[in-house]
């Protein structure tokens, strides 16, 4: 806070001392804490080029206080912002996946990156579209007994929220302790709001990032757009869908999405468990008892091997990209992606191409159909970087796809919230989970597969073809990738 105080009296100076001052002030921070190199340029131009707007501008979407406030957090209960690391037990894996020298290499560069090791037992089970991942995941509120957590982007308020909102309140009444994460921004996607009818209904609901006011808020331009749910600390879910009518396919009235989400059980609940935990204790100052919210578990009898990757701009904002990395230089025959928002860097586009050229089948699936045209059109203005190394990009058919995974040489997989785009990769947090097994492997590898045999594939020919006016537009829409 006396941060802030210092900011804002440097601020209400500068307002005295007029534009130069305030963009002087302002430039100075961006030189002094940006990292990305395009993000520090296009800041110091916004704040110079727009008197006034721009140095605000600057104040309220640039500074990153999450930082800060999670680094005061965790010495508040004793930890460094790498605690666990040196500690954490190793990864388990079996002896036939680690005698080949690119998954050793993954598995100990993930070790460095990741706050959780490999753990073995795993169950994961995909669940498609509202219809398959609603009901699993109130049917595990029905039968809670003990603990429920909850975290999520959007939990709108329209036939699917309020089913959750019963469930939930019907779970407090039988004696369950339940928790209720909502993102802010995500809040507002819905009006009214969830937020007051799950109070109504005795359910303990925070907003990250809760306060709008500029003296109090952390940063306006951050989201939490995990999405966890565990019950009893042994039953898990994580992807990439959210809590909203739309998601049911024969949903009426409302733009239909299509979406996947996945169930989990075994050792790696306890993960998603502890990722909840700190991020509730985070958001409402809250520390929630662990044995009773992350008890130990056995291994099961599943064949996953699996380990839970959360970043942030609290801390390191570039776990999942490590991942992405590694995992491309470990392919040998085939990636497959679907992400619903494409808009890798150029260091990213280089590992795909990469890869494409070693002889590694590179086949990116993305929407027809989007539900942010913008970033669309900076997506497709990218797609001649990524074809011309040997890549392939379909479209898929149908109503707009929000699934997100990743499956490679039909053993691993990456599951979870992130998108290929800058937002997921330096403004959110998310959380993945990247497995090995080959049964699930190739069950997601046929589940995609079914939508890449519908689907279009966009040729060079077709990019190059484009008019000159589409070319200039597209462009366009990509000068504002790093802040999509």
């Amino acid at each position: 806070m006396e941060v802030l105080k210092n900011i804002l009296e440097f601020y209400w100076l500068a307002l005295l001392l007029g534009w130069p001052a305030m963009s002087f002030l302002a430039f100075t921070h961006v030189v002094t804490t940006k990292r990305d190199v395009r993000s520090a340029i296009g800041w110091s131009g916004i704040v110079w080029l727009a008197p006034y707007i721009g140095p605000l501008s600057y104040f309220l979407f640039g500074i990153n206080r999450i930082e800060r406030k999670a680094a005061r957090f965790l010495e508040q209960q004793g930890k460094t912002a790498s605690a666990g690391r040196e500690d954490k037990p190793k990864s388990q894996l079996s002896a036939p996946l680690m005698k080949r020298p690119e998954i050793k290499a993954h598995v100990n560069l993930m070790d460095k990156v990741s706050d959780f090791p490999f753990v073995m037992g795993n169950t994961i089970k995909p669940l498609q579209n509202g219809e398959q991942t609603f009901a699993a995941m109130l049917k595990a509120i029905n039968s809670a007994k003990k603990t429920i957590g909850l975290e999520t982007f959007i939990f709108s308020h329209d036939k699917a929220g309020r089913d959750f909102v019963k469930a939930l309140g019907a779970a407090v009444k039988r004696g369950v302790e339940v928790r209720v994460l909502i993102d802010t921004i995500g809040a507002f996607y819905s009006f009214p709001q969830i937020i007051k009818v799950l109070k109504k209904n005795g359910v303990p609901v925070a907003r990250f990032n809760k306060s709008l006011v500029p003296w109090r808020m952390t940063y306006l331009n951050l989201r939490n757009h995990r999405k966890i749910m565990v019950v009893d600390g042994k039953v898990g879910f994580a992807g990439g869908i959210n809590i909203r009518e739309g998601n049911f396919q024969m949903s009426h009235g409302k733009k239909v999405i299509r979406d996947l989400h996945f169930s989990l059980k075994g050792p790696i609940v306890r993960q998603l468990s502890r990722v909840f935990t700190l991020d509730w204790a985070f958001a409402s100052n809250e520390e929630l008892a662990l044995p009773l919210w992350c008890p130990e578990i056995k291994a099961r009898s599943g064949s996953a091997f699996a380990r839970g990757i959360a970043d942030g701009p609290d801390g390191d904002v570039k776990k999942t990209r490590w991942a992405f990395f590694s995992a491309l230089s470990m392919a040998q025959k085939t990636v497959t992606i679907m992400t619903p928002y494409f808009l890798p860097d150029r260091v990213l586009v280089s590992a795909l191409n990469q890869a494409a050229l070693r002889g590694v089948k590179v086949d990116i699936l993305l929407p027809e159909e989007n539900n942010l045209k913008y970033v669309h059109w900076a997506a497709q203005s990218q797609y001649g970087q990524v074809l011309e190394g040997g890549c392939n990009i379909f479209h898929s058919k149908g109503p707009f796809d929000h699934g997100k995974v990743v499956v490679i040489d039909g053993r691993w997989v990456l599951l979870g919230s992130t998108n290929w785009d800058p937002r997921s990769l330096r403004l959110n947090f998310e959380f993945n989970v990247e497995c090995f097994d080959q049964v699930f492997a190739k069950r997601l590898q046929a589940l995609v597969g079914a939508k890449l045999a519908k689907a279009k594939r966009i040729t060079m020919t077709e990019v190059k073809s484009r008019s000159k006016f589409r070319r200039a537009w597209l462009g366009l829409m990509w000068l504002f990738t790093p802040y999509l």
